[in-house]
C-alpha cells in the first residue's frame, strides 16, 4: 500500500483534490446499453462469462458483490497522482480527516457512500435492497438510493424507458408470495402487481430500502449508501431467466426457502402507497435563483436531497466563464459535458474511452478545497456540466425536503 506520506503529498500537490481512474463494473444478468462512452470493443473486456460492462462507479470504497469471480478490487476507485496510484478506500482509512474533515470521520467512521452510472439496453429485474435490519443479518448495510437521468447521456433511451416501482394498491402479501413460489415456472408475473413510470431526462427519484423497483433503460446517475445488497424478485426479464440465487444472495441460509421471510423484507406500506409517485419523485431545485448565479457565470441545482445519507447537485458553468463555487462538505464529481479547469486540474468530457485507459473527467474534492474552488469553462460555445455527489450529513442539504 502507498504510504500515508505519499497520499498526503498527492493531496497537497492537487491543492486538496484527487483525480480518479475510471472504475468499470460488469453485471452478468444484464445487457449493457453502450452509452457510457466505453469503446464498443471493450464492453466485455472482463470476459463474456463475467457479463457486459454496464456500470461505472464513482468515489467508491465499496467492493462489488459480483459472485466468486469478482476481482479483489472490483468496484473500488483508484486515485491517480502522476505515476502513483492507490485505492481511495485506503486513502479514507489513512488520511480521512484531511479528506472529509475530522468531525465527519469521527461521526461516520468513513465515506459511507458511493455513486455510479448504470446503463442497460433494457430493464433491470424487479428487485429490492434490504433495510439495515435485514442487511445486518448477513453482515451488510441497508441501501437507500436515488436516481437522476443526465440529459447528456440519454440522447437515446434504449428499449424500455420506464421503471416499475412499488406495488399496486390493494396487492396482498399472498400474491407476492405466490410469485416467488412460481420462480421456476418461467415468468413469475411479479410485474403484473406493479406500475411503470415513464422516465424523463433531467428528472429524479428517491428509492428507500424495502421498495421494489425495476429500473428502465435510461442512463442513470445513482447516489447511494455504500452497500451492494439486493434481492431480485423477478424470475424472467425480456425472455432471460434470472437465477434464483440472486433472490437469496443476501438472505441468511436458513431463510433461503422461507417465502414468508422473503416477503417480510419488503416495506409493505411504502410499496402499496396509493401516492407512490408523489412521495418518491424528486423535483430538482436551484441552489440559488438562476438569475442571481448566472451573473456569476453558473447555474446549480439540487438533484438529490431530502435524506441525510447523501445528496447531489448538477453544476453548469456557462461558456467562457469562470465561477467560484463554495460547498460545506467534500464531494466526488463526474463531468457530463464540456472541458475546462477545476482547481489546478484540467478536465474534459471524453468522447470514447478504452478499458484501462485514463480519463480527465472524474475528481474528488476534499472538504478544505470545497470551501472555495475556482472552475473555468474553456469553451466559448459549450457549457461545462458536472454532477457532484456528497456523503452523509452534508450541512448545505439540511432542511431540504422532497
Amino acid at each position: 500500500m502507498v504510504s500515508r506520506a505519499s497520499m498526503l503529498q498527492a493531496l497537497n500537490d492537487g491543492d486538496g483534490i484527487f483525480r480518479f481512474e475510471p472504475c468499470w463494473v460488469p453485471r452478468s444478468f444484464l445487457m449493457p446499453g453502450g452509452r457510457l462512452r466505453l469503446h464498443p470493443d471493450d464492453l466485455y473486456a472482463l470476459g463474456a462469462h463475467r457479463g457486459g460492462i454496464d456500470e461505472r462507479w464513482f468515489a467508491s470504497t465499496t467492493r462489488a458483490a459480483n459472485g466468486p469471480l469478482t476481482a479483489p478490487d472490483e468496484g473500488l476507485s483508484y486515485v491517480r497522482a502522476g505515476k502513483t496510484r492507490f485505492l481511495f478506500r485506503d486513502a479514507i482509512q489513512e488520511i480521512g480527516d484531511e479528506l472529509l474533515g475530522r468531525d465527519v470521520m469521527a461521526r461516520e467512521k468513513g465515506w459511507n457512500f458511493f455513486c455510479k452510472f448504470f446503463d442497460n439496453l433494457g430493464p433491470i429485474p424487479h428487485h429490492m435492497h434490504q433495510t439495515n435490519e435485514f442487511a445486518a443479518r448477513v453482515g451488510q448495510k441497508g441501501k437507500p438510493e436515488a436516481y437522476y437521468f443526465p440529459p447528456q447521456f440519454n440522447h437515446k433511451q434504449n428499449n424500455f424507458p420506464y421503471t416499475f416501482m412499488g406495488l399496486e394498491p390493494g396487492t396482498t402479501k399472498e400474491q407476492v408470495r405466490e410469485c416467488l413460489a412460481n420462480w421456476n415456472k418461467g415468468d413469475n408475473k411479479i410485474l403484473s402487481l406493479s406500475k411503470a413510470y415513464k422516465l424523463e431526462p433531467g428528472a429524479a427519484w428517491h428509492v428507500n430500502p424495502g421498495i421494489l423497483h425495476a429500473p428502465g433503460s435510461l442512463v442513470t446517475y445513482e447516489p447511494q449508501v455504500n452497500s451492494d445488497v439486493f434481492a431480485m424478485f423477478q424470475s424472467l426479464v425480456e425472455g432471460r431467466a434470472v437465477d434464483r440465487s440472486l433472490l437469496v444472495k443476501d438472505v441468511p441460509k436458513e431463510y433461503a426457502d422461507d417465502l414468508d421471510y422473503l416477503v417480510s423484507m419488503l416495506d409493505w406500506e411504502a410499496n402499496v402507497d396509493p401516492e407512490f409517485g408523489k412521495h418518491n419523485q424528486v423535483k430538482p431545485i436551484p441552489v440559488k435563483p438562476f438569475k442571481e448565479t448566472e451573473e456569476n457565470g453558473y447555474r446549480e441545482k439540487w438533484i438529490t436531497y431530502g435524506t441525510r445519507d447523501f445528496s447531489a447537485k448538477e453544476l453548469t458553468v456557462l461558456p467562457d466563464q469562470t465561477a467560484t463555487i463554495r460547498d460545506g462538505a467534500a464531494y466526488g464529481l463526474i463531468l457530463t459535458q464540456g472541458r475546462g479547469k477545476i482547481g489546478n486540474f484540467i478536465v474534459e468530457t471524453p468522447t470514447m474511452i478504452r478499458f484501462g485507459e485514463m480519463t480527465q473527467d472524474e475528481l474528488f474534492v476534499s472538504v478544505a478545497a470545497a470551501a472555495e474552488i475556482k472552475i473555468e469553462n474553456h469553451s466559448k460555445t459549450e457549457p461545462l456540466v458536472l454532477l457532484k455527489h456528497f456523503g452523509p450529513g452534508n450541512p448545505d442539504a439540511e432542511g431540504l425536503k422532497r
